[in-house]
């Protein structure tokens, strides 16, 4: 994949993404839908439907048009964003730009036009007065959820993208593992700054999110906190390295877990009772199948050995790290695995004295079943 190709793929994105939700707009009665992207409301939404991954305004109409604010109008000309208009036009307001966007498009007067659903009621009350000749909707059922929804399956471009992101991970877990084997790794920092090296020499923008290191001290903890720190690493017993790169904006998510020395009984059983459950969780993550389902048949592993896991079993990535659909117990019976769709499988266990376990990798649901694009494991250290 070269830049030539992103470009192509960005310009012809309205004839993809950004007109399925023309379509939308029509069938639903919609005039205009509103998609901001800024420092008080961060969404997707806009690199979803127009390649722009930075802070920008939105407006989407039932008659196929587009126009978009930008904060970096350099950028969107790179990209070759031919409906940009500069945020300086507006006095850098967004509701002036909302409204001055919907005159420039012509969006009829009395016609609907919804907001994100998560415009603060303060601000909703100032687009209301600012757009007055509309009935201005702010509402979880719209199109923002309708958008949610179509960024669960992937098309072909999302796919290599995703699985570009994933080699680039897979490079760097190879990479951890073989410094850790030589010694070279001596605390929680290095494994962070090893990450943040590699992913930008294999052209990846960014990690998706902090990169968590924690030694047995801290592998208790599902999220540690701070993310690293200069403790020796790795140390006797279970550590835990969760991380994870952008490629074109698109997030991979996987954790390894490090087991060093010799492990106690209660150690080993619950490496053993993670990999289990992994295993099991794989044979359910196949078209077709309620991703509750999947999300039980892990309980059941770990209820039968009176042990429960703190969270979800996966979750969908694409531009967030979190997105629809979320492996649970109690997810909705609708959700079910489609082709297309790229989730984590992520079972773990923690306890204060044993330390924690999680073995997370990146599964792409196919036709045929599924593909794990990320190669996490359990390492083991003398």
């Amino acid at each position: 994949m070269n830049d030539t190709n992103i470009l192509e793929y960005q310009n012809n994105m309205v004839v993809n993404h950004a007109g399925i939700l023309t379509d939308w707009l029509k069938e639903n009665n919609v005039a205009s839908a509103v998609f901001i992207n800024d420092e008080n409301n961060r969404s997707q939404h806009g690199a979803y439907l127009y390649g722009l991954p930075q802070d920008s305004i939105l407006v989407a109409t039932a008659k196929g048009q587009f126009a978009v604010c930008v904060w970096d109008e350099n950028y969107a000309k790179k990209i070759g964003l031919s409906v940009a208009v500069p945020y300086t036009m507006f006095d850098r307001d967004k509701i002036k730009a909302v409204a001055g966007m919907l005159k420039m498009l012509k969006v009829s007067a009395k016609s609907k036009v919804e907001l994100p659903p998560i415009t603060s009621y303060p601000d909703f009350l100032k687009f209301v007065d600012a757009l007055s000749q509309y009935n201005v909707l702010c509402r979880e059922k719209g199109a923002h959820e309708f958008v949610s929804q179509c960024r669960q399956i992937k098309d072909s471009f999302e796919i290599s993208a995703h699985k570009m992101a994933a080699k680039i991970t897979n490079i760097i877990i190879d990479k951890i593992e073989n410094d850790l084997v030589k010694g070279k790794i001596k605390t929680e920092i290095d494994v962070a700054l090893l990450i943040e090296k590699e992913l930008r020499k294999n052209d990846a923008e960014s990690t998706s999110f902090d990169t968590l290191v924690a030694g047995p001290e801290r592998s208790c903890e599902i999220h540690a906190f701070p993310p690293y720190t200069k403790n020796e690493f790795p140390a006797e017993g279970l550590s835990i390295i969760d991380f994870g790169v952008k490629y074109y904006g698109y997030c991979s998510d996987v954790t390894l877990t490090i087991a060093k020395g010799k492990l106690t009984a209660a150690q080993e059983k619950q490496l053993n009772l993670v990999q289990k459950a992994y295993d099991v969780g794989l044979k359910y993550y196949t078209q077709g199948v309620s991703v509750r389902t999947a999300a039980m048949k892990v309980d059941e592993v770990f209820a039968k050995a009176k042990r429960k896991m703190p969270h979800s079993l996966g979750h969908g990535i694409g531009l967030d790290i979190h997105e629809m659909p979320f492996v649970r117990a109690n997810a909705p019976l609708e959700d079910i695995f489609e082709p297309g769709m790229i989730v984590t499988l992520e079972p773990g266990l923690y306890d204060e004295k044993i330390g924690g376990c999680r073995l997370e990798n990146d599964v792409l649901i196919t036709e045929k079943g599924n593909e794990v694009l990320t190669n996490s494991r359990i390492i083991r250290l003398p």
